[in-house]
């Protein structure tokens, strides 16, 4: 993959090697790091939410830091300017344009969102909707890994991360075991929108280091891994007609 990341519509994350909850010495050093072979691992991280004070942001915030902490290289992108699926004719919109450009990026994502009503956030699903299991030959979600995670108001719950691993199957990703349910996630903050000290919070690091393990372990057989007999079968007829078509002409 060697796709460059737009930049117009990622969202800056301040303070990103400021962990308060975490106990260092516990994590491991970089589970990649400058001079090991190939690059950091390219993750994009998708959120749920566009409130002032949103928490699957401020989780995905939290998780983008932990995976840089591991070694690897993160995009959060800005959903606030996306349409919802065919609002725009052809969805000829620059935000479309970047979500799908970071995805062809990406090696591994992180998909954070809110329980609403239930379920995954309107939100959330169009961001994934507007991903496209392929764009002519190219396909933007098949092969990257995978990690899901949900924040609830109330109790804890796992209809919004159960939703996504659905959906994630369904893009046809290798989603993680891991996850995370952050449970009443307006008293996991502080006022400085810092994730506080606790069970829910080790659980995103588990899930991170987990994510960034699975993405290393899975890079040298992605080719293997996606290499589908119907994708062989479809890409030969389309050849075959080229070849027709050329010999006619």
């Amino acid at each position: 993959m060697n796709q460059t990341a737009p930049v117009d519509r990622l969202r800056l994350l301040h303070d990103a090697d400021v962990m308060p909850a975490l106990q260092r010495e516990l994590l491991p050093s970089p589970l990649w790091k400058a001079g090991d072979a190939g690059h950091a691992p390219r993750i994009l991280l998708l959120y749920g939410s566009l409130r002032e004070r949103s928490f699957s942001r401020l989780a995905t915030e939290e998780a983008a830091r932990i995976l840089q902490w591991l070694g690897a290289e993160t995009r959060i992108f800005d959903p606030r300017d996306l349409p919802f699926p065919d609002q725009v004719a052809g969805d000829d919109h620059p935000a479309v344009h970047e979500l799908r450009a970071l995805s062809l990026w990406s090696e591994g994502q992180v998909w954070c969102s809110p329980e609403r009503h239930g379920q995954v956030t309107g939100l959330m699903k169009a961001q994934i909707d507007q991903l496209p299991l392929s764009m002519g030959a190219v396909r933007p979600t098949q092969g990257r890994t995978l990690a899901v995670m949900q924040v609830s108001g109330g109790s804890q719950s796992f209809n919004a991360v159960n939703t996504l691993r659905i959906l994630g199957r369904w893009m046809r990703m290798f989603t993680i075991p891991n996850q995370s349910s952050v449970a009443t996630a307006w008293k996991e903050f502080d006022e400085a929108g810092r994730m506080r000290p606790s069970a829910y919070y080790d659980r995103i690091v588990d899930v991170m280091e987990e994510l960034v393990r699975f993405t290393l372990l899975l890079r040298p057989q992605i080719d293997q891994l996606t290499d589908r007999y119907s994708e062989r079968k479809e890409s030969a007829k389309a050849m075959a007609e080229f070849a027709s078509a050329a010999s006619n002409s």
